[in-house]
Order: C-alpha cells, then structure tokens, then sequence
C-alpha cells in the first residue's frame, strides 16, 4: 500500500494489557465517522490477535498492522 492512511482519531494503548487495548478500540471506535481511521497503538503483544478479531465480530476493518520494535500500531476502519 503505497498511500498513506489518514487517520481521524490516534489513540495511546501504550503499557495497557489485555482486554485493555482492544476495550479502548472498542469505545474510541464511536467518536469518528463511519468511515473514518481510528489509529491505535500498544505494547501489548495480545493486542495482535484482539484486536483484529474484535474488528470481525463487530464489522470493522483492520486496514493496516505496523509491527515495530515492541511497538504495534493498527489502523482501523469504522465501518459502521
């Protein structure tokens, strides 16, 4: 993917552990549009399959999964 992703809303799930990060995607999820990026990022190594399955189960979209140095950031698509 060589365009970027715009996210509206970043959100920090830094030192959070499970379910926290995927429970915070959860309720951030709202304040954007549908449509619109939520961009989070964790540390929590769990956050990797959370988050893409609370994505599923709930008909969002995972765009992009950036793995870092104990850094992972996901862009997520509000689909509805």
């Amino acid at each position: 993917m060589s365009e970027e992703i715009k996210p509206d809303l970043e959100i920090d799930l830094k030192g959070l552990l499970c379910p926290l990060p995927m429970v915070r995607v959860s309720q951030n999820i709202s304040k954007i549009p549908v449509g619109g990026v939520l961009k989070a990022v964790a540390t929590d190594p769990g956050s990797l399959a959370d988050i893409p399955s609370w994505a599923r189960t709930t008909g969002n979209e995972v765009l992009k999964t950036e793995k870092g140095d104990k850094l992972f950031t996901f862009y997520v698509k509000r689909v509805k």
